[in-house]
């Protein structure tokens, strides 16, 4: 487990001594301040706190460590103060003192509003709530790819309404795939993304965002799904000579059941054309399951227009309620190369215009879907709003002076807000508002860590609901 001492930016160790004379309280939020989506969804919370924060987090081996490194970073001995670590250790046998509330994870919440607040419960810790401001931030990350893909399986809803069955409405949450392991800064960071997209979709070959679901979120089953399926590794044993009999043998070793292969190793237009649609066509459509042909280069737009063109041309198709073209049940594609918010509803709507239903078509996302984002897609902070001082209250805000690119001067969207907050939700929706502002209104930020506990502990089932389209 990591040292939680050493879990701080290291200007943070100065601050014991900057924060001025008296102060005993300080008070802090969290929240999107804008950013690419109108929305977030707040998720990750619980993975950190039980990772990180719960228990006795401060140990003399732990505070031993930190007092041979941080002189090191610093160059001299009056930055880093052992002793408040040894406080915590001797007076609250390790346990940080800290309360955090937010709001469940999986609530959809607007831009600019509270998620999530920490504050110290001893005094004499004053400087610890922002201490961890650097650890607790992160959870901008599965927010972020939580809201990201939430915002695409509004596009696919888009035009699965319009251009799809009714009947294959059901198979939404099936439809984008992350395909991002490989792609992740590291397992930790596959973890904590790869269940954030689960929160919305249940295709997943990230297995490890599964077990961090199980794990961290009590979730009763793998929430990730997945099914066989080749690479180029499996499809080029035999050269381009041998391709379609390993697009034979992949149908003879899984003769039912879903399955996927990669089929533009040499020629995506005639492996669909010469091998799926003609050599092996009949064996497909006696299979019972469905053949997923994979595209993986090349243009996403013209390239699946020009495979569904060829597909149907081979295979037929039936027309739906809504009149657009739907191949036989045991053939579908899946496009996995050059996934992103910005093209996924480009290849829909090219699809749509061509007469052929959403159905048709499954996605694989990669780094688009867990590397593609940092901290200022949706504009994440953590500010003081509140302090005591000496016993007296005080609301702390900052609100910048910025000048634009035309020379102009104006406020700053990083204004913060200040006082104790509450977010609560009425008619008109979701609203940040001082603690002792409408006291009939409840309060939707929980209690969910009090010193050094886990005071809330959800069920990935019950994060999925609430964040339910």
């Amino acid at each position: 487990m990591e040292n939680i001492i050493l879990l701080a930016d290291a200007y943070k160790y100065s601050h014991h001594k900057l924060y001025v004379p008296g102060t005993s309280h300080i008070y802090s939020y969290l929240e999107s301040r804008g950013g690419r989506f109108e929305e977030t969804v707040f998720y990750g919370l619980q993975y950190f706190l039980k990772a990180y924060l719960e228990g006795p987090v401060i140990t003399a081996e732990k505070i031993r460590e930190a007092g041979e490194m941080l002189p090191e970073v610093f160059g001299r001995n009056d930055v880093y103060d052992p002793s408040r670590f040894e406080y915590i250790l001797k007076k609250h046998s390790g346990h940080l003192p800290v309360k955090i509330r937010a709001v469940p994870e999986g609530t959809v919440v607007p831009v600019k509003n509270v998620l999530m607040t920490i504050e110290n419960t001893d005094p004499a810790c004053y400087w610890l709530t922002n201490f961890l401001e650097t650890l607790l931030m992160q959870v901008w990350y599965p927010c972020t790819v939580a809201t990201l893909s939430r915002e695409i399986k509004k596009v696919v809803k888009q035009y699965y309404l319009s251009t799809a069955s009714e009947a294959s409405l059901q198979g939404i949450d099936l439809v984008l795939n992350d395909f991002g392991f490989r792609g992740a800064s590291s397992v930790e960071g596959a973890g904590i993304g790869g269940s954030a997209h689960l929160v919305n979709f249940s295709g997943s070959d990230t297995l490890v965002a599964s077990t961090f679901a199980k794990r961290y979120y009590h979730a009763a089953t793998a929430p990730g799904l997945s099914i066989p399926a080749t690479e180029h590794s499996i499809v080029t044993l035999l050269g381009e000579e041998g391709e379609a009999a390993i697009f034979k043998h992949v149908l003879d070793t899984f003769p039912e059941g879903t399955i996927a292969c990669v089929s533009d190793s040499y020629n995506i237009f005639r492996a669909c054309s010469e091998y799926w649609g003609t050599q092996l066509k009949e064996q497909i459509l006696a299979r019972k399951g469905t053949l997923v042909i994979r595209p993986d280069s090349g243009d996403p737009v013209r390239t699946l227009l020009e495979v569904f063109k060829i597909l149907m041309g081979k295979f037929g198709y039936t027309i739906n309620e809504k009149g657009y073209n739907v191949l036989p049940p045991q053939v579908r594609v899946i496009q996995g190369d050059g996934i992103s918010y910005a093209s996924i509803p480009e290849i829909y709507e090219a699809l749509k215009q061509a007469g052929v239903s959403a159905e048709n078509l499954v996605l694989g996302m990669g780094g688009a879907l867990l590397q593609r984002v940092n901290r200022d897609t949706q504009e994440f902070a953590l500010k003081c709003s509140y302090a005591e001082i000496n016993g007296e209250s005080v609301d702390v805000y900052k609100s910048p002076v910025e000048m634009d690119a035309e020379g102009n001067l104006r406020t700053s969207f990083k204004k913060s807000k200040a006082g104790k907050l509450k977010l609560v939700k009425d008619a008109d929706g979701f609203k940040t508002l001082p603690q002792a502002e409408n006291p009939d209104a409840k309060d939707i930020l929980q209690t969910v860590f009090e010193n050094g506990k886990v005071m809330k502990d959800q069920r990935f089932e019950d994060i999925r609901k609430l964040a339910a389209l």
